[in-house]
């Protein structure tokens, strides 16, 4: 799968950090994928540009994804594209939290 700007800058920060990162992550039967994750530290991240005027299927298949990914022992972190791309609080907490 293509990575997209802000999956390509997550992963970035976390590698300068030292994180070995895997993208288009498998952590399921299910199949499904984490944009960006770090299998050892069971973490992952969603990069998102769809907050506005997400509702209904895609909302909801969103919070099953992720709430069986923590139900498997993962935590989940998202973010909005903007965050990542447009402003710095995607990587001021990266930096706060992963340092």
């Amino acid at each position: 799968m293509k990575r997209t700007a802000a999956q390509i800058a997550v992963g970035t920060w976390l590698t300068e950090l030292g994180y070995a990162v895997a993208y288009e992550h498998r952590f399921c039967e299910r199949q499904w994928r984490f944009d960006v994750a770090i299998p050892d530290a069971r973490v992952a991240i969603e990069c998102n540009g769809h907050f506005q005027g997400r509702h209904g299927a895609g909302w909801s298949n969103d919070a099953e994804k992720l709430n069986t990914a923590q139900m498997l022992g993962w935590r989940c972190l998202v973010f909005s594209n903007n965050d990542v791309l447009k402003s710095t609080k995607a990587y001021d907490f990266i930096r706060q939290h992963f340092a």
